[in-house]
């Protein structure tokens, strides 16, 4: 079903009669206008999910119409904007067009001619807003980002966490092990709050390259050095209304932590060659891989920049400290490679089952998948591994525990089918589940 167009439209006319005129005439036709005096105005109140469209004057004093538009993508590339212009100003409409504008009515002109462009607009972006909605509903229907799926105490833990402060506006600072799914907590983070349906920019800050770093991060201007042949937006003004991760933030060269302790404290960016910084609303999610304290007292990470960032902080488990969820991750691993690569997901052998329950696997969720990838394309000695150094009653706990998870996920928590498959009485069956933490509720879709 099409989804209902949006009403809304934001009006910007520095001309009081003609915005007045304006107004009146749309409200007639059932809209919603919000009407500015100034494009700076206009900003201040216009957000990624702004429920409709803009239509604004070319020619304003201060900020024109063109540079509103440029503000605008920032902010949400696929936000309509019409443009109001005169006769005499037509090849610059006509250039804002190419830069992105959505159409451009030229004065005089009738109303209905206008009302045609609102339409067309103002039904796009009720197309774009509702798959939006969509995304964020299948993100949030129950399911969770894989490095965090799991019913083990430490995962559980930190998935209530994030719950918790996901709509809250301090920045996070998010610590863990190489692999353990440190940008699936960031994600997970902008996914459950109110910035959800605006950008959510990664920078992985050991792979920006040395000398571009700060034009990377900061943005530049047109000229603002050698071989600048245009101007650049970076990464920390495209997060602008929604969440910037900066990945192993500890690499961050001690020059540029200066210029994004700036960006913390004051929530504006400088671009390289602009006059003046630009005012941005962005909330920080930052990840480390080492302790970043040690670090600060080291000398190697700023102690004010870290200081700024250690507001809340989330500690990832490794996988050795959630040994219960491996069955489970794998599983889901394993049919993903498959699907990837267009085969049946293969059988889990009792070498494979014992590899997993007995490695301590330093590499976490990464290795993990990796291991799923190598079963699935027969790369793997799957007819069995050495036992390590666990005790036979250990090995047989381990054993047990997984063929209870695997019974409960094939059957989705229907008790009734695996007390079918297992062939034990139902109280010993409960017992078993009891003694390895195992609830069948936790199974079911």
């Amino acid at each position: 079903m099409q989804p209902f167009p949006s009403q809304t439209v934001a009006l910007v006319e520095d001309d009081t009669d003609f915005r007045q005129a304006l107004v009146e005439r749309m409200t007639l036709e059932g809209l919603e206008v919000k009407a500015f005096a100034a494009a700076e105005t206009a900003l201040k109140s216009l957000t990624a999910d702004f429920p409709g469209v803009v239509v604004t004057d070319l020619r304003m004093p201060g900020m024109d119409g063109r540079q509103l538009l440029t503000r605008l993508q920032v902010l949400d590339p696929t936000l309509p904007v019409i443009m109001i212009t005169g006769h005499g100003d037509i090849a610059d409409a006509v250039a804002a067009m190419h830069d992105g504008a959505y159409d451009f009515v030229a004065k005089p002109f009738p109303f209905e001619r206008l009302q045609d462009s609102l339409n067309r607009a103002l039904e796009k972006r009720g197309l774009v807003l509702e798959n939006r909605r969509l995304a964020a509903l299948a993100a949030g229907d129950g399911g969770h980002e894989l490095p965090l799926a799991g019913s083990s105490r430490a995962i559980t833990a930190l998935r209530a966490t994030i719950a918790q402060i996901a709509d809250a506006r301090m920045d996070v600072l998010i610590e863990g092990e190489t692999g353990v799914g440190k940008e699936a907590v960031a994600r997970a983070l902008h996914n459950g709050g109110r910035r959800r349906l605006a950008p959510f920019v990664a920078v992985n800050c050991g792979a920006l390259p040395d000398g571009l770093i700060e034009s990377e991060l900061f943005g530049h201007e047109l000229g603002a050095f050698a071989g600048a042949m245009r101007r650049r937006v970076g990464h920390v003004e495209r997060a602008h209304n929604g969440s910037l991760f900066l990945d192993e933030v500890e690499s961050m060269p001690l020059g540029v932590q200066v210029k994004m302790l700036r960006v913390l404290e004051e929530r504006e960016v400088h671009p390289i060659g602009a006059n003046e910084p630009r005012v941005l609303d962005l909330r920080i999610l930052a990840s480390a891989k080492i302790d970043l304290g040690e670090a600060a007292r080291r000398g190697d990470f700023r102690e004010d920049l870290f200081y700024r960032l250690n507001v809340v902080r989330l500690r990832v488990p490794p996988l050795r400290e959630r040994r219960e969820d491996i069955p489970l991750l794998f599983a889901q691993f394993l049919r993903r490679a498959a699907d990837r690569h267009g085969v049946e997901p293969p059988s889990v052998t009792d070498g494979v089952r014992r590899r997993l329950l007995e490695e301590d696997w330093p590499g976490n969720i990464r290795e993990l998948a990796h291991f799923a990838e190598r079963v699935v394309l027969g790369l793997e000695d799957r007819s069995g591994v050495e036992d390590s150094g666990l005790s036979l009653p250990d090995r047989l706990h381990r054993f047990e525990g997984e063929l209870l998870r695997s019974a409960l996920q094939g059957h989705r928590g229907d008790i009734v089918a695996v007390l079918e498959e297992m062939q034990i009485p139902r109280k010993t069956l409960y017992d078993k589940l009891q003694r390895h933490g195992l609830k069948p509720a936790d199974f079911r879709n």
